[in-house]
């Protein structure tokens, strides 16, 4: 009952050290004699007991690994609190499992030497900008030196960074600072544009006046051209028919007339306005006008009378 007890411990040790299943995204690296041999694929496997083992076993998963926050000095002599996150990928068991002892820790260790080595080449603005070439300079570094560890650096992300208090406080004030400029600067512009609207309005308020002013002379000269032109017809139309009653029998005669009787009336209307008498220097001119006055007056009666 003992021996057939042992025998079967026996068989049970050995089929658990002859089958092996490997599950989906892993990878076994067997040694036979302390020598690696093969690495397990996903599925049933067969091992020599005894002879082979399991040395190592590798997930082919994605895996994010959590890099320590460390102290970094910018360019300018500023220190930097950073942290992030690192995810990787075994592509080569093997090498995985001989290449390094530990490769976590040594992809681990390299991602902080070449975080602080980046940023030392930069400023600290620039740090906050390029976060970017940062991570893409740190996977480029450690991809590089990974695969000697068959380990793939899929990519490296900054967490925070974190600059000192006193550094956080100055960069608050020129964020204020430089706000309160772009709003001085736009209520300037506002205020420029104001008076320039109100210029340009001017302007145009001026023109459209002498506009106005200048169509109302020309309105008015042109009224005053017409007006010109009018009187000027009139008198014409005057003159004409003047001319034509002197051209006709008796007008000559009926122009003297009228002549003497004007010059007679204006020296009786100096005569009655003043005290003064005024004597005319030639009285015979006078005395001219008024017998021809009279002359005529006497030939315009006769010649009523005849036709009578």
């Amino acid at each position: 009952m003992e021996i057939a007890l042992v025998l079967l411990v026996i068989a049970v040790i050995f089929v658990v050290r002859t089958f092996k299943i490997v599950p989906q995204q892993e990878a076994w690296v067997v040694e036979r004699l302390g020598k690696y041999d093969r690495t397990l694929t996903p599925g049933l496997k067969f091992l020599i007991p005894f002879i082979e083992r399991v040395a190592y076993k590798h997930s082919l998963k994605e895996v994010p690994l959590d890099v320590p926050s460390q102290v970094c000095i910018t360019k300018d002599n500023t220190q930097l609190q950073v942290d992030g996150i690192l995810y990787f990928q075994v592509t080569d068991p093997m090498r995985a499992s001989y290449g390094s002892s530990d490769y976590i820790v040594a992809i681990t260790q390299l991602a902080q030497t070449t975080l602080r080595s980046v940023i030392g080449k930069m400023e600290l603005d620039k740090t906050f900008e390029e976060r970017d070439l940062i991570n893409a300079s740190v996977v480029n570094a450690l991809d590089e030196a990974a695969l000697t560890w068959g380990v793939k650096v899929l990519r490296y992300e900054i967490k925070d960074l974190t600059p000192p208090a006193a550094i956080l406080h100055a960069m608050q004030a020129q964020i204020t600072a430089e706000r309160e400029k772009r709003a001085l600067i736009a209520a300037s512009e506002g205020r420029r544009q104001e008076q320039i609207n109100i210029a340009t309005g001017e302007r145009e308020a001026f023109i459209a006046r002498s506009e106005g002013e200048k169509q109302a002379e020309i309105n008015k000269a042109q009224g005053e051209a017409a007006a010109i032109v009018a009187v000027a017809e009139a008198t014409a139309q005057a003159i004409r028919q003047v001319a034509e009653a002197i051209r006709a029998p008796g007008g000559e005669q009926a122009v003297q007339l009228k002549v003497a009787e004007r010059a007679v009336e204006a020296y009786g209307q100096l005569a009655q306005k003043n005290n003064t008498m005024i004597v005319p220097g030639n009285m015979s001119e006078v005395a001219g006008l008024i017998g021809t006055a009279m002359a005529l007056m006497k030939g315009g009666g006769a010649a009523a009378g005849g036709r009578g």
